[in-house]
């Protein structure tokens, strides 16, 4: 269910809201958002939904504007992860970013191009392998607990049973099989490195966020004034404080 307030917003603006696309029969997280009306955002919900970045693209210089369009573009095939990790990579890189409907930023391609390129971050704590094989024992990690749990593939999981697993993860609180071979709350560290770096360089992202993208040579004019837009940004759909409105939702944080 949701709070008294987000009810009365999604009724009073029942047009600009996406319909109840989740199997609970609720809209998409947060249920306070707009539906976006331009550009793209993950879910098609963003707090800016007038705004889109790439209208700013004419404005980069051209190595940036190359850099950042080619995001955009459709995703190759996966090259670092075996096609037997592609299904629980997904899966997992969907539970981190709260993901569940299209159109998603493509978190996967990004973490997979990032290490089958070698791109890694230039630190490895001691206690830990090379993240590229934090990954792999990740991925079978997560793929065993399922099994060992609820008996089938963590892909193919209830969204509630794929974050519970994700939960214990985070909190260090998975063990055994491959698990044994990693500091647990260290390797969830290590994944959500790369995949938060790969949800927010992409413009999607920057238009649900708001970001005004790159800024060279543009440069900002208002950097001194309060509260103040630049002329490309869009202010955001509603007064709410995002942090406040998602703990009010009993979904995000039961009471």
């Amino acid at each position: 269910m949701t709070t008294a307030r987000n009810t009365e917003r999604i009724d009073k603006d029942k047009g600009e809201h996406l319909p109840h696309l989740r199997p609970d029969g609720l809209p998409p997280h947060p249920s306070w958002l707009p539906r976006q009306r331009r550009g793209t955002t993950p879910q098609m919900i963003g707090r800016y939904p007038d705004y889109d970045v790439l209208d700013s693209a004419d404005s980069w210089d051209e190595v940036t504007r190359g850099v950042v369009l080619a995001r955009v573009q459709p995703a190759g095939p996966l090259r670092f992860f075996a096609p037997s990790e592609e299904a629980t990579l997904r899966a997992f890189c969907d539970v981190a970013t709260g993901q569940d409907a299209e159109p998603r930023v493509p978190v996967a391609e990004a973490v997979d191009g990032k290490l089958a390129d070698g791109r890694l971050d230039g630190y490895q704590y001691a206690d830990m392998p090379d993240d590229r094989d934090t990954w792999h024992i990740v991925l079978a990690g997560l793929e065993e607990t399922s099994q060992d749990r609820f008996g089938t593939a963590f892909a193919d999981l209830e969204p509630d049973r794929q974050e519970q697993i994700v939960a214990d993860l985070a909190a260090g609180e998975l063990s055994g099989g491959s698990w044994q071979q990693v500091n647990v709350e260290r390797a969830w560290t290590v994944c959500m490195r790369s995949i938060l770096s790969g949800f927010y360089s992409h413009p999607w992202a920057w238009n649900e966020i708001g970001f005004g993208g790159p800024a060279y040579p543009r440069g900002y004019m208002r950097t001194g004034a309060l509260n103040s837009t630049e002329p490309f940004e869009r202010r955001g759909a509603g007064a709410e404080d995002p942090v406040e409105a998602v703990q009010d939702d009993p979904e995000m944080f039961p009471k």
